[in-house]
């Protein structure tokens, strides 16, 4: 125990010796959980659109005024003729174009006063698709703001019935776990989940490997100091700093920032960290072993990275993704984490809820941890 003592001592002089080292594990990470949940929104909004208004009658000019009013929209350009329009979406001016008839007050309000009871009016609707996202939701979006637009008419003019004939269904909706739809409650678990990863697998890996670079890991080996000693005095202070990040950014930043009160019982959500932490720098701990220098070291961590950010469900939900990559994903640590952050946090979800998930990562810290430990025993 007294060997393990000055090693974590000696790692944790050096970590807060080093001063470019520390903005790193303390700074970084908050600036990022400030300003990515805050750019990391799928409510696409001031979309450019052009419109062709071959009417110019009061009710085109409501719509018009209905859809520039809606927030989601930006009226690019007003123009006469298609071609002027196609040429804002060629110059990247405008991703959409609303052309509107001529004739169209007349078809949609007929003269003795009946809406709707004609055979309809045709809008134009063309989409600049090299952003499918984009294309997608600004089109939705403009859909249900003609549609709205049209039942306002029909009700502003059709001659209502004193009893409704017709049975009707009425829908009410209660949204749970998110009442606002605010999205940053979704992303900010997810992004502290994967900042304390990147911590964890990261710094983990480049620490160690320094040690091989600087030539002092050879000294090490030659000391009484056993592998696992050697291996806990590098791994524990991570774990320490891991944890003390978590708190900052779910307390600091998630709870007094966004407004995010953790719903579920905080020592299962520490007890799920403090595993999960040992799987990442049992992973940091393994990349350390196959590599020599921190450029290599940096570059495997990155590839695995990059892995996570993109297939771990932070931003798209996994059961959309191909059977292949949905397989992926279910190797990836980070999955599991962000899911459970989400549930604990948003949901208050119990051990039960999260009991396969805790029995996965238990799974994940031995074998990477075990893996790391038999092939640094056998290289060094």
């Amino acid at each position: 125990m007294r060997t393990l003592k000055f090693l974590l001592q000696k790692e944790f002089k050096q970590i807060f010796r080093n001063k470019a080292l520390l903005p790193l594990l303390f700074v970084v990470p908050i600036m990022q959980l400030l300003i990515l949940p805050l750019a990391a929104d799928y409510e696409i909004k001031n979309i450019n659109i052009t419109i062709v208004d071959h009417d110019h009658s009061p009710y085109s000019h409501k719509l018009i005024s209905k859809i520039t009013a809606s927030g989601y929209f930006k009226l690019a350009n007003y123009v006469i003729g298609f071609n002027e329009a196609f040429d804002d979406i060629e110059k990247d001016r405008a991703d959409l174009i609303l052309e509107i008839p001529q004739g169209f007050e007349r078809n949609l309000i007929r003269e003795d006063g009946a809406a709707g009871q004609t055979d309809g009016e045709q809008l134009y609707v063309a989409v600049n698709a090299i952003n499918g996202v984009k294309a997608n939701l600004g089109s939705a979006y403009l859909n249900r703001i003609i549609a709205d637009y049209n039942a306002d008419v029909r009700m502003e003019w059709a001659q209502m019935p004193r009893f409704n004939l017709f049975p009707t269904i009425e829908i009410t909706s209660s949204n749970w776990f998110n009442p606002t739809m605010n999205y940053r409650f979704y992303m900010v678990p997810g992004i502290l989940a994967l900042l304390v990863t990147m911590i964890g697998a990261y710094m983990c890996a480049l620490n160690i490997v320094k040690e091989k670079e600087v030539g002092t890991i050879e000294q090490i080996n030659v000391t009484p100091i056993k592998k696992y000693q050697f291996i806990l005095g590098k791994l524990l202070p991570f774990w320490f700093i891991g944890i003390v990040v978590f708190t900052m950014g779910l307390f600091g930043v998630g709870w007094l920032v966004y407004g995010i009160i953790p719903l579920g019982n905080l020592f299962l959500l520490y007890a799920y960290l403090g595993v999960y932490l040992i799987a990442v720098l049992g992973l940091g701990l393994l990349i350390s072993t196959y590599t020599e220098t921190q450029q290599q070291a940096m570059s495997i961590a990155f590839f695995f990275m990059m892995v996570f950010i993109l297939m771990s469900g932070l931003f798209t939900p996994i059961d959309g993704m191909p059977k292949w990559a949905y397989v992926i994903t279910q190797f990836s640590p980070v999955t599991y984490f962000i899911e459970v952050m989400r549930m604990i946090v948003l949901k208050g979800s119990e051990f039960a809820n999260i009991k396969t998930h805790f029995l996965i990562m238990v799974v994940f810290a031995v074998v990477l941890n075990g893996w790391a430990i038999y092939n640094y025993k056998k290289t060094s």
